[in-house]
């Protein structure tokens, strides 16, 4: 008797826990807001990385002389990071829209 339930629990894709059914689109509204952000935040990644490894490389030198000092490209990599988290953590800010 109490199989089904572990079998429901092991094939579920949404588990509800209260008796709501607009939980559901909460849900599915709530995992195509964390989708949107996981996008986002690839977005930010390659943009720092496509512009930032070049640089830190010295594709620049041949042109002017200049030089990535690596304390900078070290600060650019941490702020890459940081708006990368920040931007994740705007997901607790999440508002279900009342439908």
């Amino acid at each position: 008797m109490g199989s089904g339930t572990d079998v429901a629990i092991e094939t579920r894709e949404i588990v509800l826990i209260k008796d709501d059914l607009r939980d559901v689109i909460t849900a599915i509204d709530l995992s195509k807001y964390t989708l949107n952000k996981i996008k986002q935040n690839l977005f930010w990644a390659f943009f720092y990385n496509i512009i930032g490894i070049p640089l830190a490389a010295g594709i620049l030198y041949p042109f002017t002389g200049w030089l990535l000092n690596p304390a900078i490209a070290a600060v650019v990599m941490a702020f890459s990071s940081i708006s990368v988290v920040s931007n994740a953590l705007l997901i607790k800010k999440y508002e279900p829209k009342i439908i």
